[in-house]
């Protein structure tokens, strides 16, 4: 696979003399398959250059696959100014994650209304053909794709892809579950399940182009933004056993000085953790060749001792009203939190959760006296210090399942 950076910076495109070397424009990544397919991975303000460099390759014609992680700005506002979705005869397929009442074509058309941009949607010249993604797996030509979705405010997915014997992992907005996340020292509990589960999916990759936005020093103060720091984006390459870290996402606030001081940082950190692992970061302009691996390897995306049985599960109802949690469906068996001031719904939720194990907590948000975000974090936190873990919906949330992939699909934040 051949790989080229068209914009790596996070949340506002940023140019100027002090980001000349990594580059001002936001997320927006080119890969080509073994066998030659066109994936652009988003379209931050990148796909400008990367759309006006297609256009005057002279080939008759230009079709492709544009993976969108997730509809933030930074992520699709080069879309109206990517060049071939103007040119009648050009296909391309458009993927991100859906979510019931968000499909993608309504958001990208929503960008593109006359109060916005002067060309609409429908005048786009291309035939354009929409997908809503949940986890799964599909095929793009000779790509293999894989989806899992990252911690991130809106719906994202990260995207693995494997060609001719080599995979490249892009997972550009995403917040860990738990401090440290994947490095662990002796004596520490076990690691939270869902940054397990994200270890495993860029396990043995030959590139990992990954959300790097902070620092560990100024992570405390952006907790819930859904960005890594930079060292723990190392500790989870380190633990999947990645080739090359590509650290991307970059802040608008750092130059490149300060880029450059971050990715010494950080080859001293994999370098201490005795790996191999080649860490860089993400610059405009810059080219990687994946060559072919003979044979391919195999991957799987879940350990089998981790996996869930089907059925029965608990429903665990924590509610201030009896009327709001006393009709249910009698199939699947219901634990009932009684009413009461917040410290006792806390200690309630807690003790059930632990004694049931529930496979779903409906929590009530707004408690008197006390705050439900705050009883989820305390419900999770306690899960992974004992030998009883987090239930399994802690963290999970209803999705759609779209053309591609299906079943129990997992979101990595809670729905309240």
């Amino acid at each position: 696979m051949d790989v080229r950076f068209w914009g790596t910076r996070g949340s506002m495109a940023k140019p100027g003399p002090t980001t000349l070397r990594y580059g001002g424009n936001t997320s927006c990544v080119e890969v080509r398959g073994d066998d030659g397919t066109l994936i652009v991975l988003d379209c931050g303000t990148g796909a400008h250059g990367l759309g006006q460099a297609l256009t005057s390759s002279g080939a008759p014609h230009c079709d492709g696959h544009l993976l969108i992680t997730h509809t933030h700005w930074d992520h699709i506002q080069g879309f109206p100014f990517f060049a071939p979705l103007f040119v009648a005869g050009n296909t391309w397929d458009i993927y991100a994650p859906g979510a019931i009442g968000q499909q993608l074509e309504r958001t990208l058309a929503g960008q593109m209304e006359y109060n916005y941009f002067p060309v609409t949607l429908a005048q786009l010249g291309a035939t354009i053909r929409f997908h809503n993604l949940a986890e799964g797996r599909f095929a793009v030509g000779g790509v293999h794709v894989t989806t899992q979705y990252l911690n991130h405010p809106a719906l994202a997915l990260g995207y693995r892809l494997q060609s001719g014997g080599k995979v490249v992992v892009y997972s550009a907005d995403h917040e860990p579950h738990a401090p440290n996340p994947a490095a662990r020292a002796q004596g520490e509990p076990a690691e939270h399940d869902e940054d397990l589960r994200h270890v495993e999916f860029l396990a043995d990759a030959d590139l990992v182009i990954h959300d790097a936005q902070y620092t560990v020093e100024e992570y405390p103060g952006k907790t819930g933004w859904g960005h890594t720091p930079a060292e723990w984006a190392v500790d989870y390459a380190v633990a999947a056993r990645a080739k090359r870290l590509a650290l991307s996402h970059h802040d608008p606030l750092r130059d490149d000085g300060a880029l450059d001081r971050l990715v010494e940082t950080c080859r001293r950190r994999a370098s201490a953790a005795g790996s191999a692992l080649q860490v860089f970061a993400a610059a405009e302009g810059g080219e990687i060749t994946l060559s072919r691996a003979t044979p391919p390897r195999r991957w799987r995306p879940a350990c089998r001792s981790r996996r869930r049985s089907a059925g029965p599960h608990t429903i665990l109802v924590a509610d201030d009203d009896p009327a709001d949690g006393a009709a249910s469906d009698p199939r699947p068996r219901a634990g009932r939190l009684p009413g009461g001031d917040g410290q006792r719904w806390q200690d309630g939720a807690l003790r059930l959760a632990r004694l049931e194990r529930p496979a779903l907590i409906l929590l009530d948000w707004q408690m008197p006296g006390a705050d439900g975000m705050e009883v989820t974090r305390t419900t999770s936190r306690r899960g992974r210090s004992g030998p009883a873990r987090r239930p399994a919906g802690a963290h999970h949330g209803p999705v759609r399942g779209g053309e591609h992939g299906g079943g129990l699909c997992r979101r990595s934040r809670p729905t309240i």
